[in-house]
Formats: C-alpha cells, sequence, structure tokens
C-alpha cells in the first residue's frame, strides 16, 4: 500500500501537488497537471491512502483538488481519503495562560507533550530509536514493544549510501506509524573521536560529510513518511565517561569543521522536525544553556526551524535554558521547574516573549506528528526483515581476501566456529535497543543452502573453557572450510560507559590461534560496533566486518560468504594498527571534568595521514569480489572563483566477472599554505552499481564550501587563492586519478592591523603590500639585512623580517622621522 503525505502548506501551487502525487504513485514525467488527470490516475492507481492536510484559508485551486480526491475515493475502494487540519497555533498560543505555558515547556511524563483539552491540543507521542522503535510499556522494567531492528548507524554509514539510509527511516517511519509515536529520537550524528566511545555503534563517522549526509538521507526517509526525526545529540557528545558533566574544550574552527559541520548537512537537506541538545557542557557552559550554539549557530547560521528538546534528564538550569533557545524539557519536570519559570516572568528575570518561542516550537512540532497519523497502519514485517537484511548485506566490508578465499563453496564441508554465529549481535546496548523478537543467526541463514556444521568455540562472557576450543579444532580438522566468528559482547559496548581496550577478548585470540594451527586457510567475520586491533592479521587471509548488522545480519553475512551477493561496503572509520595511534589517545576522556581536544581537526584518517602514519585498514576502504578500474578525471573547470560550481567526471569500469557496486570517493587536497590542513578530505561521493565488463561514465558535483576551511579571525568559511587537487578513489589511500584546479581572485580576508601584526602579514595583504613597502623604504632595516627597497639579502633576513612585528620596527630603524606605531597602524588600516 502507498501512503501519501500532502500538505497545503507546504505546496505552492497545483504544480507541486501533482510532482509529489507523481512521485509517491511512481508516475512518469509526462503525467499531466490538470485536476482531471488527478482524478483518473487516482481511480486507476493500486491500493493507496492519502492523508490530506488542509488549513482554514484554502486557495481555489486546493479546495477543487480536495473535491477531486473525495470523488476519487468515491469510485475506488482502494482509495482510502483522510482530511485533517494544522492546529491553529496563534490561536492557541494567545489562549494559553501563563501557568500552561510554563507547565508545557516540559514533558506529561517520559515520553508525551502535555495535552490541554480546555484547547482542545492532543499530546504527541516521541520514543527511542535511531535503528528501529524502542516503545517502552514498561516504566519499571524499561520492556518496550516488540520491533524490527535495522543496522545501526555505523552499518548505515558503511554503505556510503544516503539514499538506502533514506529507505530504512521510511521502514522505520512505518512502524512508528503504527505505533502512534509522532517521532523517532535519532539519528545520531556525532563524530567518533577516539574507538573506545561505548555509543559509536550508533554514531556514523569519524567524518563529518559523510556523517551528515547519512543523517540527512535518514531524516528525509523517515519524515516523508510522517514521523519526525530529532537529531542528536547536539554537540560535541563524543563520549560516555563523565557525560553528564564533562566540559568538551574545542577551538571554533574544529568544532566548525568537524563537530558541527554534519549538523549543519542534516539540518539544511534533512530539515528535522527536532534537533536534540547533549548532556555535556562545551567550553563550560551546559548544552542545555548555551545560547551562542543553540540559537546563533544551530538558528541562525544553520537554518534550523524546528523544536530543540533535551537529552533526558539534561537540564540544570531551566531559566537559562529557556533564555538561550531549549524548547522542551523531557522527561517531565520535577522540582517545581514550572513555578519557576513563572515566578521568573513576574519578576522580570525571564522575558514572556522567550517563553513563547518555546510554547512554539513545541506546538509546530506537535501539529506535525498529529496531523500527520495514519490511522490504522500495520506494516508489512515481512518487507521490513527484507529492507533490513539488504541494509545490512550493503554495508557490510570486506577487509582482506587474499588467495580469493571468500566466497565460499556451499558444497564443501563448512564449518561455522564462534559463538557470534549462532547467538548473533544485532546491536548495542543502552536507549536505542530494540525489542528484537526474531534473529536470524549466520548459522540459521547458511543451513538451507550450505553443508554448515558449527562450534561454540568460546564463552560470551570472556571465560576461557579448553573443552570448548578443543572441539572447535576437531571440527575444522573435519571440514573443508572454516569461519571463525569473533567479536564484542554486550558488555564491551553500551551507552553509559566507555571501552577500556581495542583488544578482543582473549578467549577468543586463544580460540583464533587454535584453530590456525590445524587449518590456515580460515575466513574471519567481525562483529562489532567499533574496531578492533587485529594483531593476528597476517595470519588469517580473509576477514569480513559485519558490524553489527540488525536482526537480519546473520542472512547479510551467509549471503555475502557464499557469494549469493557481493560486498561493497567501505569503512567509515579508520581501523588504527594500535590504540596509541589514535589521535586523542594522549589527551584521554577528560577524568578531571574537561575533555581537551587538543588535536584539532585532524581526527581520523586526517590524523594519519598528515603524520604519513601507517594503518591497519584505512577510511573508505573495502574490498568486492569484483574489481573496478577509473578512468582519467575530468573538470568542468581548472580556474575558479569564490561560488563558481564544479563538476568532475570519469569511467568506472567493472573489470570482474561478477555484478558489484563500488563506491567512488571524491577528496580535496589544498595545496596553498594560508592554514595548515589536512592532506585531504571527503567532499563527495558516490555508489555504482555495474554489471560485469559495464563501464559507465559517474559525474559529481562538488558542493560550494568543498574547497574552503574555517578562518577565525574572519569567522567565516574561506577559500584562499591558489592550487588545489581534486582526487578520486577507492579509499582515503587508494586514489585512483587526480586532477588540479585553482581558485584566483577570491576576495582577501580583512587584515586587523595591530602592534604585533608581522611585516610578512602585510606583505603577503594585497591592501597592505605597496605601503609595507614604503614604510620599509622609511624606515631603512639595514642592520637586518634589508635592502633599501625593503628586499632581505639573505634567507635568514628574509625570516626575521617575515616575522618583525610592527612594534619593533623602530627599534631596528636608521631612517629618520619614523611615525609612532599607532601613527603606522592607523596609516595602514586606512
Amino acid at each position: 500500500m502507498t501512503d501519501l503525505i500532502l500538505d497545503i502548506s507546504s505546496l505552492a501551487d497545483k504544480t507541486e501537488l501533482h510532482a509529489q502525487v507523481r512521485g509517491a504513485l511512481d508516475l512518469p514525467e509526462w503525467y499531466g497537471a490538470n485536476l482531471d488527470a488527478l482524478y483518473d490516475v487516482l481511480t486507476e492507481a493500486g491500493e493507496t491512502r492519502v492523508l490530506l492536510i488542509g488549513a482554514k484559508d484554502e486557495p481555489e485551486w486546493f479546495r477543487r483538488a480536495r473535491t477531486v480526491f473525495m470523488d476519487a475515493a468515491k469510485e475506488n475502494r482502494r482509495l482510502h481519503l483522510t482530511l485533517r487540519e494544522h492546529l491553529d497555533i496563534p490561536s492557541l498560543l494567545q489562549a494559553m495562560t501563563p501557568e500552561e505555558k510554563c507547565a508545557y515547556v516540559s514533558g506529561a511524563d517520559d515520553w508525551n507533550t502535555k495535552a490541554i483539552p480546555r484547547l482542545g491540543l492532543p499530546a504527541a507521542m516521541m520514543a527511542d530509536g535511531p535503528h528501529g522503535l524502542r516503545k517502552v510499556v514498561n516504566r519499571e522494567t524499561q520492556e518496550s514493544e516488540p520491533s524490527v531492528c535495522f543496522p545501526p548507524a555505523v552499518n548505515l554509514a558503511a554503505a556510503f549510501d544516503p539514499e538506502l539510509c533514506a529507505q530504512v527511516g521510511g521502514a522505520i517511519a512505518q512502524i512508528c506509524q503504527s505505533a502512534g509515536v509522532g517521532m523517532i529520537l535519532g539519528p545520531a550524528v556525532n563524530i567518533k573521536r577516539t574507538p573506545l566511545c561505548g555509543r559509536n555503534f550508533e554514531y556514523f563517522s569519524e567524518d563529518p560529510y559523510l556523517s551528515g549526509k547519512s543523517a540527512a538521507g535518514m531524516i528525509r526517509g523517515t519524515q516523508a513518511q510522517g514521523v519526525g526525526c530529532c537529531l542528536k545529540h547536539f554537540c560535541l557528545n563524543n563520549q560516555e565517561t563523565r557525560r553528564m558533566t564533562i566540559s568538551a574544550e574545542a577551538d571554533e574552527r574544529t568544532m566548525r569543521e568537524i563537530y558541527l559541520k554534519p549538523f549543519e548537512i542534516a539540518v539544511r537537506e534533512g530539515r528535522p522536525w527536532s534537533v536534540m541538545c547533549a548532556y555535556n557542557r562545551v567550553n563550560g557552559t551546559y548544552m542545555s544553556e548555551n545560547g551562542p550554539l543553540l540559537t546563533d549557530v544551530l538558528r541562525h547560521a544553520m537554518g534550523f526551524d524546528g523544536m530543540t528538546v533535551t537529552d533526558w534528564g539534561a537540564v540544570k538550569d531551566r531559566i537559562a535554558g529557556v533564555k538561550a533557545g531549549l524548547d522542551l524539557e523531557m522527561p517531565a519536570a520535577r522540582n517545581g521547574k514550572a513555578e519557576k519559570l513563572l515566578a521568573a516572568m513576574e519578576n522580570g528575570a525571564l522575558d514572556p516573549a522567550d517563553l513563547d518561542r518555546a510554547v512554539e516550537h513545541i506546538l509546530c512540532w506537535v501539529d506535525r506528528a498529529v496531523t500527520r497519523h495514519f490511522d490504522g497502519t500495520e506494516p508489512d514485517v515481512d518487507a521490513l526483515r527484507a529492507m533490513a537484511r539488504k541494509a545490512a548485506r550493503e554495508s557490510m566490508v570486506l577487509l582482506k581476501n587474499e588467495g580469493s578465499v571468500l566466497p565460499l563453496e556451499k558444497s564443501r564441508r563448512t564449518a561455522f566456529i564462534g559463538a557470534f554465529a549462532k547467538h548473533p549481535r544485532c546491536q548495542g546496548g543502552g536507549s536505542s535497543r530494540v525489542n528484537a523478537e526474531f534473529v536470524l543467526s549466520a548459522l540459521d541463514a547458511a543451513k538451507d543452502t550450505a553443508d554448515v556444521a558449527y562450534a561454540e568455540g568460546f564463552r560470551l562472557d570472556g571465560q576461557p573453557d579448553e573443552s570448548l576450543i578443543d572441539e572447535a579444532c576437531a571440527l575444522a580438522a573435519r571440514c573443508e572450510q572454516a569461519v571463525l566468528f569473533l567479536g564484542l559482547s554486550d558488555r564491551e559496548e553500551s551507552e553509559g560507559y566507555d571501552r577500556t581496550s581495542a583488544c578482543l577478548p582473549s578467549n577468543q585470540i586463544d580460540l583464533l590461534k587454535a584453530v590456525l594451527q590445524v587449518r590456515r586457510h580460515v575466513a574471519v567475520v567481525l562483529v562489532n560496533g567499533s574496531p578492533v586491533s587485529m594483531p593476528w592479521i597476517d595470519s588469517v587471509p580473509a576477514v569480513l566486518e559485519a558490524y553489527l548488522g540488525g536482526e537480519m545480519a546473520g542472512g547479510a553475512i551467509a549471503d555475502l560468504l557464499f557469494g549469493d551477493c557481493n560486498p561493497c561496503g567501505k569503512l567509515p572509520e579508520t581501523f588504527p594498527l594500535r590504540l596509541s595511534d589514535t589521535p586523542s589517545f594522549l589527551y584521554g576522556a577528560g577524568g578531571t571534568g574537561k575533555v581537551r581536544y587538543r588535536e584539532g581537526v585532524f581526527v581520523g584518517y586526517r590524523y594519519y595521514d598528515k603524520k604519513e602514519m601507517p594503518v591497519l585498514f584505512p577510511f573508505g576502504h573495502g574490498l568486492s569480489y569484483s574489481e573496478f578500474q577509473y578512468g582519467i578525471l575530468r573538470l568542468s573547470g581548472t580556474k575558479l572563483h569564490a561560488g563558481d560550481a564544479l563538476s568532475l567526471s570519469f569511467d568506472l569500469t567493472n573489470t570482474g566477472s561478477r555484478a558489484g557496486a563500488e563506491v567512488a570517493q571524491v577528496y580535496i587536497e589544498s595545496l596553498e599554505t594560508e592554514a595548515v590542513r589536512p592532506p585531504k578530505e571527503l567532499k563527495a561521493f558516490r555508489k555504482v552499481y555495474l554489471e560485469p565488463g559495464e563501464r559507465r561514465t559517474v559525474q559529481i558535483d562538488l558542493d560550494p564550501d568543498a574547497f574552503a576551511y574555517w578562518n577565525e579571525e574572519a569567522g567565516g568559511w574561506h577559500i584562499p587563492d591558489g592550487a588545489y587537487r581534486v582526487l578520486v578513489g577507492s579509499s582515503s589511500r587508494d586514489i585512483r586519478s587526480s586532477a588540479r584546479v585553482y581558485f584566483e581572485g577570491v576576495q582577501p580576508l580583512p587584515l586587523r592591523i595591530h602592534e604585533d601584526t608581522t611585516i610578512g602579514d602585510l606583505l603577503r595583504h594585497p591592501a597592505t603590500r605597496k605601503k609595507t613597502l614604503a614604510l620599509l623604504a622609511q624606515a631603512n632595516l639595514g642592520r637586518l639585512g634589508v635592502g633599501i627597497d625593503g628586499s632581505p639579502s639573505n634567507d635568514m633576513a628574509e625570516a626575521v623580517l617575515n616575522d618583525l612585528p610592527l612594534h619593533a620596527v623602530s627599534v631596528f630603524a636608521a631612517g629618520k622621522d619614523l611615525p609612532t606605531t599607532e601613527e603606522i597602524i592607523r596609516w595602514l588600516s586606512e
């Protein structure tokens, strides 16, 4: 059944109405835009449910269109029509008493907003996500309704496919509609600063561009089905240690380029209904009270127009929160917070306009949630599980495959060794844990089509058991093929605490060593939510990183191991050789109350590339059972000005014998030296499916800010004049083709001239170069090795002159009547 939501408030005219109908019903482009054609299509279409949302003041064209829908519904029993109107928010806001407003900015309970029956204002419900619905039905035990568990964010990011994220979001929305849930709490778009973060399985990537694009896709897909998303956790929530009090300390450039960028992309492209503030402090201020970030950055700079909501229990000072731009406190407030808000308004400590703004944002969200709810929705569970299996398949990463050990042959006796083969771990622990009624193991999935035997191999509690190892080795010796299922258990990855090690449990390592004694050619399947160290990697020929994969992960693993499908996932994070190699290793998790992001913008592959450091597996890495050949990179232009668009194209050919997909990744390398920048940064990607021998021309348009960095002095994004290299490849360390592009005529940054401004800075800036040369001629800095024309005579003189501050010019000047430093600054600034 097709669900179609048409909202008059978001449609400019009947052309937009027809465009939405055409998209929902998969109609051809030639479909006309007249109302008679709409009537014919609706009466002939398959079973369709239409939710038509109107308003009190409807234009004539919409009144006519509504009549067409109603007539079509009478003619066709497969067309189900529901009419709704938006809440009259201005009238509600005016009718609410100050007491009601103060109470309304916190929840009614753990999951619902407050209803006001006298005004006809309903409650709206939200629930945990983000990789399924966690609707709690028992507050004491935290038991939740059964739901389909989809692959978590770590998997979805590995798919490098925002459209797949949208499909998963749409599937989750169907479940939410059936449960009466108006918003899912997710996706979570926090950067993976360290592999040890206990919640990394819920986060997409170490890269802000991949994180933002994946989140935007998921938001679009979810909200297109009438269920809102709550983008979280804003911001710098990158660890679980002391997460409710820690202060994340970062400079503005680091925040803008790395930690705020995924939120910016997701907000602008996904337009989430809500954003959740994090527990932690940022540079000393709790996020629930952080006006510069909640209002100046999120609303004004990013353009967010929805509702802000706390993480559960994140409020310390509610009055400060309302002033800062925090709308809804969850769960229900305690300790007389509503009374304190009312008192603050009465004594002038809180502007009533600030409270009205928060109430209005909540009302707008409630309006969206209740008007877009489909009554009587019953999701197709089989279809949802098929979607979950597809998403898991697309996101698993073939890390290594020497000697083409994979795919396995179904006719050969195969040993599945390791507890995860029979007892799959499909998700992480904590608030995102979905009550999955059905979880498919790899063992059960493979038994239907392959000759598979099983040995437990190790205990999931980490305790050693020699008898299990002996049993596993005996099975490996009897079989023709062997797969070891290794990974991390629930107790090693969860919300609430960080990992303390990147190692696999020692009992699993003992099993691996023992099995390798009886069978050399084994494949390893890893089940984990974030990177693990692999000192054993040279001993095994094949490794499949399955991550967690959701409830159908076992089926996806079997599909890939036996070659029914071709792996196409790519790593959304770097796997370091050692934990001590990671950029944040020396700075810890902030056990003293502060965690300092001293690595700056050098997070993940940006750091490893800058250090020219070897890694276990690089960002973007992932093998296939096919091979892909890249052609020459072509650019739409090689000389650009700020604001110019740039398109690139190249040919991609599947040179293998199997159909498969390749993720082509586009990186930008800055060759100019105005600022210290990473060697390369991901700025675009495209997943391309190709049949054996097929060649396709791939065209990608780069975003306008692809070449920019955040300049703190200017307080904005800046592209310096100079050369840049566009790189296309199969991973961050497998670049296949490149081309240069030049920016010229970019407006130079304004130079703030003061006593410590150097001569080098003044000479490099076009607005001050001519006057600076005149100053040098007047000053006569001969004893520094500088000629009368201002030219240094040797390398040392050039270096000294370059770093000479204005306040020191007079110290070394031999010229007469040199102005004072203050006079020079005024003259240069004119």
